[in-house]
């Protein structure tokens, strides 16, 4: 059955792989060109425009569009067209580029779309005067398509006009009529397309300039009980309502700045003047005007810093000039004169004062250089600020502050020791330098080169803490291997941006070079092999390395960054696997040797060395369908498809050895592999085989019947769960008997079933042995017959009751001659008498003569007496 199934399939696939192949090639594989007017541009339907849809022909799908005006709105990949996007009306063309297809000689078409010309739709616009300009296309309706771009604008008495129109010297409520016109499209219309907007233009309130107030708070505010904020403002419109600290209602303008002051302390307040616009006039914005008024307090001098500028070193004793700098702290000092008191302490002190004016929060003076004659730290300490200015009411808040003046000594490497540790040719060296003298920080060292490698005023940055520094040699000036020598003459700290203090040095010390490792004869073969398979780079020509280490790349259908691997070398070889994780794809793939590590020594040479290899792809995963079997065919792996020599199956996805062809199939997952002539085994592939065990009829019933009732095979299949599928046979392996056969006393039946939905018939039976001695003595009766002929002519030659085996089994018959002298007892095993005598105290072995003879029968069964009566013999 499974057989037939997967032929009937593959007649399917035959009959659907011919239906579709191509009757011709078509050379016109892009169409032919098409066209398309559109007049309605603004209609919602014009948004989406299939382009391939209009080409006429036979165009192959999957090429390219292209846009020979470079507009807005096509999509390249699907051929979409907005056509809505294009800002004005005209002739456009669209090319589609079919892909390549063998035998296409015209590979190109052309759609041209014509779009009819849209001056949009016209509105009412109502701005305010002060928006100062206004763009006409924004009093188009905004809940349809906007107007094409290409049109011009004229006002009511038809002079041309920009776009953008000036409303700022309109002063009162105004209406103005512009006409927009945008030139026709003959497909469409010969005439010009208009549209007209209006534009209503309102006066916005005037708020008025405020003039701010600046005071004193602790001395000016006398006057300033009753201030009008009024004053305070100019060209305003009246009626309009004050806000802010101190103001009761919205009524009221005049606030109490000494009160606020003494409630509220120093600071900005703001108050604010709000003019509404007229009731009908919901355009134009309500206008606020902001009056500031400060109050102010004495100066608050927390905070402010100091700075002398510079720094020198200890050469620069004789020439250096110097100033001081002094910053405001987080309160604000006012910009003009001041007084200001400074002292000196250091290696010579001193005080004096200077007149400077405060500038943006700060104020420069000079300060003498003979207090700086010193190598040493001096202190410079501002003790006293006082304005010049004759109003001096507020009494300013002041604490002295300092700042740092240092003379730094020179750098010296006297007493100092210079070691290096070996490094490779062409790799940067890391000298050491123990200077007791050397002061923490930053140097740059200026040193030249002898030995094996030659360098004259070199450079190099260290920094030096505790009195040890390192610094680097660059790698190309240890292009040599050997012995080189390192001389420092000169010495700069730059551990400070300024100044940076310089010195001369006369530091030497030794540098070994080791040279690189030979790659001269360094080879790499890597042999060919499946995807997902391990691989292994051999190297060869290693000489004399013991260890070493492997730098390389991965390139054409793998890729990589850089890899490192370490090689035990053995006589001059080593091999090493390449990652799986790196050989992701199959095909050639190409390794490329970077550098070589000499291990001992720690030096690396640059390699140039690749080999290819092929990564046998992985043969693509079978194609199998799930299949089902009865399990009484006792299908095995070679019933499954598809099969053959490339072809192993197993019983688990991670199973390597296959299933023997003689493994009898389970309801369970199998899974096909394919290994192609390369040797590269596939992934596999997965179905579920069904073994349908149809199991053996179950009797719901005894097989007891009563055999009067002449029971059939179909009454015997009605005492099973399965009446209507199952089928019985007079063997295990015999001939199947029909539904309408009597059944036979104490025969065997063997039922198997057969499943209606899989067809399958069970693989085992249900054997049946039937009793037909099962009969209701209510519901039958039987007839004792009152004589018979034995004389051997077939007719009524014996004496039986019929049928008194299905109602009594148990039965038993005595039969005696008038004499009382037993002649017969028989059963439901010897039912019948022939008229001769078997019972030893009869006349022994004889014939029974003629004559009326007599019988007892014994029901056995029920309590139901014997019954006695008498027959007739006759011969």
């Amino acid at each position: 059955m499974a057989k037939n199934y997967v032929n009937f399939l593959h007649f399917v696939l035959f009959v659907i792989c011919v239906s579709f192949l191509p009757s011709k090639l078509h050379a016109q594989c892009a169409g032919t060109d098409a066209q398309k007017i559109i007049c309605d541009i603004e209609n919602p339907a014009n948004e989406t425009l299939s382009l391939f849809a209009l080409l006429g022909g036979s165009p192959a799908p999957g090429g390219t569009w292209s846009d020979d005006n470079n507009l807005k709105g096509l999509d390249p990949v699907t051929g979409i067209l907005n056509p809505q996007l294009i800002t004005k009306g005209g002739v456009y063309h669209y090319t589609y580029t079919a892909p390549a297809v063998p035998g296409c000689i015209d590979n190109k078409s052309v759609v041209t779309i014509t779009i009819g010309a849209y001056p949009g739709v016209g509105s009412q616009a109502t701005v305010c005067n002060d928006d100062v300009r206004f763009n006409l296309f924004t009093a188009f309706d905004s809940n349809v398509m906007g107007p094409h771009a290409n049109g011009v604008w004229r006002n009511s008495a038809g002079q041309v006009v920009r776009s953008s129109i000036d409303i700022g010297g309109i002063d009162k409520k105004t209406t103005l009529q512009y006409t927009y016109t945008v030139p026709p499209v003959l497909e469409c219309s010969a005439a010009e397309e208009s549209v007209t907007v209006f534009v209503t233009v309102l006066r916005a309130p005037k708020e008025g300039t405020p003039n701010p107030l600046v005071l004193c708070g602790t001395t000016d505010l006398a006057g300033y009980t009753d201030l009008d904020l009024y004053d305070r403002l100019i060209g305003e419109d009246s009626g309009g309502t004050w806000s802010g600290p101190g103001l009761t209602s919205n009524s009221d303008h005049n606030v109490n700045l000494q009160e606020l002051f003494d409630t509220s302390g120093p600071g900005e307040y703001v108050f604010t003047y709000s003019v509404l616009a007229v009731p009908d006039n919901n355009i134009c914005r309500d206008k606020t005007a902001e009056l500031k008024i400060t109050l102010e307090k004495r100066l608050d001098f927390t905070g402010s810093k100091i700075v002398v500028i510079k720094d020198i070193c200890e050469s620069a004793i004789t020439t250096a000039k110097y100033s001081a700098q002094i910053t405001q702290g987080p309160d604000s000092i006012p910009d003009g004169l001041y007084q200001v008191t400074y002292t000196v302490n250091g290696p010579v002190s001193g005080s004096e004062v200077v007149i400077a004016n405060f500038i943006n929060g700060q104020l420069n003076f000079p300060i003498s250089s003979d207090y700086f004659q010193q190598v040493g730290k001096s202190v410079i300490t501002v003790t006293k600020i006082v304005s010049t200015s004759s109003r001096n009411s507020c009494v300013n808040i002041f604490s002295p502050f300092s700042t740092l003046l240092t003379v730094y000594p020179l750098p010296r490497l006297d007493n100092a020791v210079l070691t290096s540790s070996p490094v490779c040719q062409k790799e940067a060296a890391l000298i050491q330098i123990t200077a007791p003298q050397l002061l923490d920080g930053d140097y740059r060292i200026t040193y030249n080169i002898n030995g094996d490698n030659l360098a004259v005023a070199e450079t190099a940055v260290m920094t030096a803490v505790g009195g040890k520094a390192t610094f680097q040699v660059p790698a190309n000036l240890n292009s040599q291997s050997g012995l080189s020598v390192i001389i420092i003459y000169s010495i700069v700290n730059i551990t400070n941006p300024d100044p940076q203090c310089s010195n001369s040095a006369n530091l030497a010390g030794n540098l070994i070079i080791y040279p690189l490792p030979n790659v001269s004869a360094v080879r790499i073969s890597i042999n060919d092999n499946c995807f997902g398979q391990p691989f292994t780079a051999n190297v060869s020509g290693l000489g004399n390395l013991t260890s070493a280490k492997l730098s390389y790349t991965l390139s054409n259908s793998n890729t990589s960054v850089l890899q490192t691997v370490d090689l035990a070398v053995v006589n001059g070889n080593a091999s090493f696997p390449i990652p799986s994780g790196l050989l992701q794809n199959s095909g050639l793939t190409t390794l490329t040797a970077g550098s070589l590590v000499n291990n001992v020594t720690g030096c690396t040479n640059t390699l140039n060395l690749s080999d290819d290899f092929m990564i046998n792809p992985i043969p693509a995963a079978p194609v199998a369908g799930n299949l089902e079997f009865c399990k009484v065919d006792e299908a095995t792996i070679v019933n499954l498809l598809p099969n053959g020599a490339p072809y192993k199956w197993y019983n688990s996805a991670t199973a390597t050895t296959p299933l023997a062809e003689t493994y009898v199939l389970k309801t369970e997952d199998y899974y096909v592999r394919f290994t192609s002539a390369e040797g590269c085994t596939s992934e596999p592939t997965k179905i579920s085989v069904m073994v349908h065990n149809t199991p053996a009829p179950e009797m719901t019933d005894t097989a007891d019947f009563c055999g009067l009732a002449n029971p059939t095979i179909s009454d015997l299949s009605n005492k099973t769960n399965v009446s209507s599928t199952v089928s019985w046979y007079d063997a295990a392996n015999g001939n199947l008997l029909p539904s309408n056969t009597l059944l036979v006393h104490h025969v065997t039946y063997y039922g198997y079933n057969l499943d209606d939905t899989t067809r399958c018939l069970s693989e085992n039976y249900t054997e049946v042995t039937v009793s037909l001695q099962d009969c209701d003595v209510a519901e039958y009766d039987f007839f004792i017959p009152d004589g018979f002929s034995p004389n051997d002519d077939g007719v009524n030659d014996s004496f039986v009751i019929k049928d008194i085996e299905f109602l009594y089994p148990d039965y038993t018959l005595e039969i005696y001659n008038r004499y009382g002298n037993g002649m017969y007892k028989g059963d439901k095993n010897k039912p019948a008498w022939d008229g001769k005598n078997y019972e030893k105290s009869g006349i022994a072995g004889g014939i029974a003569p003629n004559g009326v003879y007599f019988y007892v029968l014994h029901f056995n069964k029920d309590n139901k007496p014997p019954k006695q009566g008498r027959l007739y013999l006759n011969r």
